[in-house]
């Protein structure tokens, strides 16, 4: 956390076990050169805003060349830029720039797949004897796929080629699976890591971090894959979460501890949670998201349990648990919490709870605007899932939609008005622009920044020890810093009125209805408080 007057980054080993991190969907942030697309000279022109903001650090969806199937993650050149966001030097200067402003720079690395277009698969396909071929999973022709794998897109996740062989995506047909038991694919990697890390990146968001190995027989899964589900478990079995992968980790932090400040964060997407924390033991990455807010309905019992399992879990291997609401992959909070002022309301005390509990804070994009879920129209929709679900699954799209800025100049998302996003902007989004909301005083933006500023200067907030406790559908957690200062953040997710009692002072409120009398406040429904103990 910066606390220092001189915002410019120093160093500092231990930044990010409370960092709170901004996500940014590239695409979709800031266009610079006005040809409707997010670049890094837009994202550089925005660094301020999240200097003011008051964030640690930016993690960046992926930047590189990509066949543009599915959103950058489909990656053709894992060390250079793809031309529409700019060029290895646009990326070297937003580091610098972002460093002097006290930020940190994060990119996203994908190590399960590539694009179909990469030159290794490219030359896979022309001659099945390649050395290329050896760093894909291939199998002969057959008049059925090799197994019941299914892809997490929809269909299964076995495609010919055009000469009958067998590969295996499990993702969209574009993005086929490497085989990480190639040592050429492990080395390529290391050689991606360091050309960044010279670039002065402070680490990276690893995409599928689970995954890399499948079981070696190609055994059929037990089970599908449900997305009601918290994660994958026992029923993928054979595609996710095999004991080799935890090997590449322990090699890649033993790379990251050559360069000081820099982390590593995982993307691991399993039920377990304690199989998730695995991942982040001392010798492996320093963090592995906890998604389990982000699939929780909104109730107190549902939130505690998130809380309480996330912090033994990740606790029993001494890492900080890494925080998630929103990112690129689900519906927005608003909109998944209800939608409207019910679900904005939510939203709002949804963010002071995660701000105070210990460990880092990931943030999504827009999530500080209470941006709600687009509505996005079948013919503008671009997301794999969309297509290979046959329209069943709406996709990701409604969360990727530009960011709006100026309610000034339609919602100034591009330095060119007249520009045509690359996806359509609501007509009704100017009402969460930057430059309106940041006029407000009780704008979810203003919230935020709040919230982020007494962050900074509460040490009980973001770090120390947190006891979780519920009374009906009301949710409390008891936040201490190792100097004995303790806050308190309580949310009542009922629809009644709760009456919490209390000596102390009320920090921050989620809503303004917040009345206080002596020794209580009666909190409203869907509403947070944070307060201070005397």
């Amino acid at each position: 956390m910066r606390t220092s007057a001189n915002p410019q980054v120093t160093s500092d080993a231990s930044w990010w076990r409370d960092a709170v991190v901004y996500q940014v969907y590239l695409r979709s942030f800031a266009d610079g050169n006005g040809d409707g697309i997010g670049d890094l000279g837009g994202l550089r022109s925005r660094l301020p805003y999240l200097s003011w903001l008051g964030v640690d650090a930016l993690w960046i969806n992926p930047h590189y060349p990509s066949g543009g199937a599915d959103g950058g993650y489909d990656i053709t050149d894992y060390r250079a830029v793809d031309p529409d966001y700019g060029d290895v030097a646009d990326l070297e200067a937003l580091v610098d720039d972002a460093r002097r402003l006290g930020l940190r720079v994060v990119l996203d690395v994908v190590p399960n797949h590539t694009s179909d277009r990469h030159p290794w698969f490219q030359a896979a396909l022309a001659d099945p004897d390649a050395p290329e071929a050896a760093r894909y999973h291939f199998a002969p022709p057959s008049a059925e796929p090799p197994n019941n794998w299914q892809s997490l897109f929809g269909g299964p996740a076995w495609s010919r080629t055009p000469d009958g062989r067998w590969y295996l995506h499990l993702f969209a047909p574009e993005q086929p699976d490497l085989n990480w038991g190639d040592p050429a694919v492990a080395a390529d990697f290391e050689r991606t890591l360091r050309f960044w890390l010279d670039r002065g990146v402070s680490g990276f968001r690893v995409d599928v971090a689970y995954g890399l190995f499948k079981d070696a027989g190609l055994r059929d899964n037990p089970g599908a894959y449900s997305p009601t589900l918290f994660g994958h478990g026992p029923e993928q079995a054979m595609t996710w979460n095999q004991p080799e992968v935890h090997d590449v980790w322990r090699r890649w932090r033993s790379i990251c501890d050559e360069y000081p400040d820099t982390m590593l964060v995982g993307e691991v997407c399993l039920a377990d949670l304690e199989q998730v924390a695995l991942y982040s033991r001392p010798d492996e990455m320093h963090q592995s998201f906890s998604f389990r807010l982000l699939k929780s309905p909104w109730s107190a019992e549902s939130f505690a349990d998130g809380v309480r399992t996330a912090l033994d879990a990740f606790g029993a291997v001494g890492a900080p648990v890494s925080w998630v609401l929103g990112n690129h992959d689900k519906d927005r909070q608003v909109s998944r919490f209800g939608g409207g002022a019910l679900g904005t309301a939510r939203a709002r005390a949804a963010a002071l709870l995660v701000l105070a509990l210990p460990g880092s804070a990931y943030l999504y994009a827009g999530d500080e605007l209470g941006l709600p879920q687009a509505e996005v129209p079948d013919e503008a929709k671009l997301d794999p899932i969309f297509f290979r679900s046959g329209g069943a699954r709406a996709g990701r799209d409604g969360c990727r939609v530009p960011m709006p800025w100026n309610a000034d100049r339609g919602v100034g998302f591009s330095a060119d008005d007249a520009a045509t996003p690359w996806l359509p902007i609501p007509a009704d989004w100017d009402q969460y622009a930057v430059s309106r909301q940041a006029r407000d005083g009780g704008s979810v933006l203003t919230l935020y920044r709040r919230a982020l500023a007494l962050r900074d200067a509460h040490p009980a907030l973001g770090s120390g020890d947190a006891a979780v406790s519920r009374r009906g559908d009301v949710l409390t957690v008891r936040c201490t810093a190792a100097d004995g200062s303790v806050v308190r953040c309580v949310v009542n997710m009922g629809s009644e009125t709760a009456l919490v009692r209390t000596r102390g002072t009320v920090l921050l409120a989620s809503t303004t209805g917040v009345r206080r009398s002596a020794g209580s406040v009666a909190l409203p429904a869907d509403t947070a408080i944070w307060l201070a103990e005397a």
